[in-house]
């Protein structure tokens, strides 16, 4: 897995460094603020971003934007001190593919980490539980234009797994007896349909609307 960092801290980035080296991930290029990750991530083509939010010359979050529009398939990971529930929700609306917290345990980050590649969400349970009770609620508001109508019987299935807590490509895969490749086609109609960046945002959105139900 490449990884790129993006933190203004260079002693965070050394540590960092050594503990994803230490597991084999490989660490192609490093960045002080949010331009340089930009450029970087460019002429690097890393798989997944570890974006500070706080950074000088450009923040996270509107480097994640604008990552997202440039290098849709990078995913991008906020690593962060930030405990407000607001850069959370902003971050995800970016594209961000997570959020993690800088005193995460190794474990869980690493667990978490590797679950990006095969399309999970990158959040905590807490964090996972917040971004569904903000969504449900109304908060955080996307596009009215968006048409959940459009979604076909078997995206709608696709999306109520998601709802439920069956979020990897795998499981997803294995409870609808079809292939991986399948239900990554299936996500991105259901991405692109409802104008959303992520499985976390979409999950958020039918909770929302009422799309789709949340089991009792």
């Amino acid at each position: 897995m490449k990884i790129l960092l993006a933190d203004d801290h260079a002693l965070f980035r050394d540590s960092l460094r050594s503990l994803l080296e230490a597991r084999d991930f490989e660490v192609v290029g490093e960045a002080a603020n949010g331009r340089e990750a930009i450029e970087l991530a460019q002429a690097l083509g890393p798989e997944i971003v570890l974006m500070d939010l706080s950074m000088p010359v450009m923040n996270g979050l509107e480097a994640t934007r604008q990552l997202h529009s440039l290098l849709p398939d990078i995913r991008v990971v906020i690593l962060t001190a930030s405990m407000d529930d607001e850069d959370l929700f902003e971050a995800l609306r970016a594209g961000a593919q997570g959020y993690l917290m800088k005193n995460l345990e190794a474990d869980s980050f690493f667990s978490l980490l590797e679950g990006v590649l095969e399309g999970r969400p990158a959040l905590t349970p807490e964090l996972s539980r917040k971004v569904l009770q903000a969504f449900s609620q109304g908060t955080g508001r996307g596009s009215s234009q968006r048409d959940p109508d459009a979604l076909t019987e078997r995206e709608l299935e696709v999306l109520e797994l998601m709802v439920e807590g069956v979020t990897s490509n795998r499981q997803l895969a294995e409870q609808l007896g079809v292939s991986e490749n399948t239900i990554k086609f299936h996500v991105r109609n259901i991405l692109d349909k409802l104008r959303l960046h992520s499985r976390a945002q979409a999950v958020g959105y039918a909770l929302r609307e009422g799309v789709v139900k949340p089991q009792t």
